[in-house]
């Protein structure tokens, strides 16, 4: 029987915007996968210095991480993102990269946080994530 998830945006909380505030998720296997950041699979550095570039390297190297587990965005029901200096022309360009992989949602519990740096300086945004396989 597949992972039932069960999405929920309580009345007492604000209106989200590309997630959801809760994600109740049944007894099953999971895959998580580890923070991608925006290296091809040579191992360089893709859109130095632009923060879109990199976000869409970097749900490119989340879609196959997925697919190497047997799941899909659909499964997704956290993700975690990590953006240096985050502003909000940062914060709109990361969710416009994002909605082309998740679409009309339904949308996993999400936390986007401003950093300093991340391991290479080059790069500008990480995300990790966890989705449902069964």
């Amino acid at each position: 029987m597949p992972m039932k998830i069960d999405r929920i945006d309580p009345a007492s909380l604000a209106p989200p915007t590309g997630y959801c505030h809760v994600a109740v998720v049944s007894a099953g296997r999971q895959v998580h996968v580890s923070g991608q950041i925006a290296l091809d699979a040579m191992g360089k550095v893709v859109g130095e210095g632009d923060v879109a570039a990199q976000a869409e390297q970097v749900y490119a190297n989340l879609a196959a991480g997925l697919a190497a587990a047997g799941a899909d965005f659909s499964k997704v029901f956290k993700t975690v993102t990590y953006v240096v200096e985050l502003t909000p022309e940062k914060v709109a360009a990361v969710r416009k990269v994002r909605a082309k992989y998740l679409g009309e949602g339904p949308y996993p519990a999400s936390t986007m946080v401003g950093v300093t740096a991340l391991v290479d300086p080059r790069l500008l945004i990480e995300i990790e994530l966890v989705a449902a396989l069964d």
